[in-house]
């Protein structure tokens, strides 16, 4: 077993991971369903590489993300932090016995459950749905119907926990109390420092973490999801800090992804300094504790080309984080493939490669570039090379924020994945017609990579439920791309696409030199030249002059290994 532990620090972390974990959860119920689409049947992928099996204390087994999630106390909305499966009421507090005065007891209301809950709730109760809830009830005077869950969460979704339709373990869910301030207040690198270390929430936190890698055979490596954007950032860098000094031969895979509340408000010069100033000492705080990290999240995601097929609210996180989570389901797919075996050439999978793979192929090539890329095409073209349809290559669109266009670069190192291609009359195409496809796009592309890893699998992402409205009504019940627009609402979900075909790709380009120059000339522009803007308030801070100047050289070093010509990696004061 090859196991891989995932971590998700932040608000906005948290919205991409619940989506991710939609995904899976869908994709074990439909392998589990006798009458469900048979590529989800496949022996290819291995669930138990994000997984893990136990046991409530009744007996009952359970199967549960290997996830570390950490964010704010109240961030669960109505769930509780214990999960729904283990210990369910054991929240009762205990009784004070160190004190003698008088004692009162401040407690606010429960959230209460969406129609989406409450649908899973009684799901598992198995209550069925008629005449309201729990038969006549009379909170709800209607069958919940799924019409009705999609208008519910797309009118508006609070909490990730909204649309989270999987089952957590206690050690998984961590929230960090104490801090009495809300997400608007927690917006800058300089309120989130040190919170790691106080209150002795690291080592409950790394114990946390300890107790899903000790019941690991062999861990691959960590699956990092950190937001860059407010005082969650420095919380994940200790963190990351922390996990290189416990578990140095782990490498550890990070995105460092930011919601689009990030990119609005600036109304003022401050505000943008403030802004420039945070993400170019976060981003050089994260990147030295992983071995390779993967920027996410566009300023505006709706008039990217990422988005031609997807009508997307920028200021809706619960939109945005669905887009980023297929991009992240998609780029993951080669770390649970099965090895080939002697039949192979009618494997549903092919490509199978680990952490550890990936980072030394991307990053350990004639550049040691440790900032990679991430494309995707979402919805994935059909495969049939009609010449009135864009190929696949030329649908490939980055999720990672100022990114060069166009840029050639013979030294670049990829890695694809495609699965759930459509082939030839809508049908899946096979494992070999991909791989043809994608090899005769080469050929006649007017500039290739260096080299490019592909992984294939036939099994396209699944679309729960709970997914957002989001794609546009040229896209078909499986992905597929039509020639005219489908009539009535603009907007399709997942009660009219059942399922896409994806690809993504992670690629080692300089063509992220752009990423890495305006970080770097923004800190020495507002942070170490004389008569700086923002030294004072990096010292508020907590930053002295000589550790400024030292994250200025870890973002030169990572300028100088992407272009060793580039005229702001020499020393500019």
């Amino acid at each position: 077993m090859r196991e891989i532990v995932t971590i998700q620090v932040g608000s906005f972390a948290n919205f991409i991971g619940s989506h991710f974990w939609n995904f899976q959860d869908e994709m074990l119920g439909l392998a589990a369903d006798p009458y469900g689409d048979p590529l989800f049947k496949t022996d290819g992928l291995n669930m138990d590489v994000l997984y893990r099996t136990g046991e409530t204390q009744q007996g009952t087994l359970t199967y549960t993300p290997r996830l570390l999630s950490i964010d704010f106390q109240g961030s669960l909305g109505p769930m509780s932090s214990q999960g729904t499966l283990y210990n369910e009421g054991s929240n009762a507090s205990s009784e004070v016995v160190t004190w003698a005065g008088n004692v009162s007891t401040h407690a606010s209301e429960p959230q209460k459950k969406n129609l989406f809950l409450q649908s899973l709730y009684l799901e598992e109760q198995n209550v069925p749905l008629v005449n309201g809830i729990n038969g006549g009830t009379k909170d709800l005077q209607n069958e919940i119907q799924d019409t009705d869950i999609v208008k519910c969460l797309d009118r508006g979704v609070q909490f990730w926990t909204d649309f989270s339709k999987v089952h957590y373990h206690p050690q998984s869910l961590y929230e960090v109390n104490g801090l009495w301030m809300d997400a608007q207040e927690f917006d800058n690198y300089g309120i989130g420092r040190d919170v790691f270390t106080e209150n002795l929430r690291g080592e409950e936190v790394c114990e946390r973490l300890r107790f899903f890698v000790e019941e690991c055979d062999h861990i691959q490596g960590f699956k990092f999801i950190a937001d860059d954007s407010g005082g969650f950032s420095p919380i994940a860098a200790d963190f990351l800090e922390s996990i290189a000094d416990e578990y140095s031969n782990t490498p550890v895979l990070l995105y460092a992804v930011r919601g689009p509340g990030s990119h609005m408000n600036l109304r003022s010069r401050k505000q943008t300094v403030v802004r420039d100033l945070h993400d170019a000492v976060s981003f050089s705080r994260l990147s030295p504790f992983c071995k390779m990290i993967v920027p996410v999240g566009l300023p505006f995601l709706s008039r990217s080309k990422a988005s031609t097929y997807l009508n997307i609210e920028d200021e809706n996180p619960y939109h945005c984080s669905a887009v980023y989570a297929a991009g992240l389901h998609s780029a993951s797919l080669p770390f649970r493939m099965e090895a080939p075996g002697p039949s192979a050439d009618t494997s549903d999978t092919a490509g199978a490669l680990d952490v550890n793979g990936i980072v030394q192929m991307l990053a350990g090539q004639s550049r040691q570039n440790m900032v990679a890329i991430l494309d995707i095409a979402m919805p994935a073209p059909a495969m049939t090379g009609r010449q009135n349809e864009k190929s696949l290559l030329g649908n490939l669109h980055p999720l990672t924020p100022e990114v060069a266009d166009d840029m050639d670069d013979l030294q670049a190192v990829e890695s694809m994945t495609v699965h759930g291609a459509i082939g030839s009359e809508d049908h899946r195409a096979s494992v070999s017609e991909v791989k043809n496809a994608i090899n005769a796009e080469y050929e006649h592309a007017t500039t290739r990579p260096m080299f490019c890893h592909l992984s294939v699998a036939r099994c396209p992402l699944p679309i729960p439920l709970p997914f957002p409205s989001i794609f546009v009504n040229l896209v078909g019940q499986h992905g597929e791309l039509l020639g005219s627009p489908i009539l009535g609402s603009s907007s399709r979900g997942s009660l009219d696409v059942h399922s896409i075909p994806m690809a993504a790709r992670l690629r080692s380009s300089c063509a992220i030199l752009p990423f890495l120059e305006n970080r770097l000339g923004n800190l020495r522009k507002f942070g170490i030249e004389r008569g700086s803007l923002g030294t004072e308030l990096l010292r508020s801070w907590g930053f002295g002059r000589d550790e400024v100047e030292d994250l200025g050289e870890t973002l030169a070093k990572m300028v100088k290994t992407v272009n060793p010509h580039s005229e702001i990696s020499s020393d500019s004061d």
